[in-house]
């Protein structure tokens, strides 16, 4: 069980610095998203900030929907982090 949960907050890292890097280049205007690597960048994180651009649409240009995205990851690598502290007891 415990290296289900390693594996799950490894995951949640590497996915928490994919999507610092998708929000750090959508800075930059030139960057053609139909291009790799950045068309693939954008398939593996769009569907997730997808799910928070249909609860908070952009306001004036700017999408504020990453700031969700970014607390609800940080809110499930933290509860998987508390799991991996906790002792397990196994049986009954």
């Amino acid at each position: 069980m415990s290296l289900l949960i390693t594996t799950l907050v490894t995951f949640v890292t590497f996915y928490s610095y994919l999507l610092i890097i998708r929000v750090l280049l959508t800075w930059f205007p030139t960057i053609s998203w139909y291009n790799q690597p950045f068309a693939a960048l954008a398939q593996i994180t769009d569907p997730y900030l997808n799910l928070f651009r249909s609860i908070i649409p952009p306001l004036g240009g700017m999408d504020f929907s990453p700031i969700l995205a970014f607390l609800a990851l940080n809110l499930a690598g933290e509860f998987l982090r508390t799991l991996t502290r906790l002792p397990f007891v196994q049986g009954f």
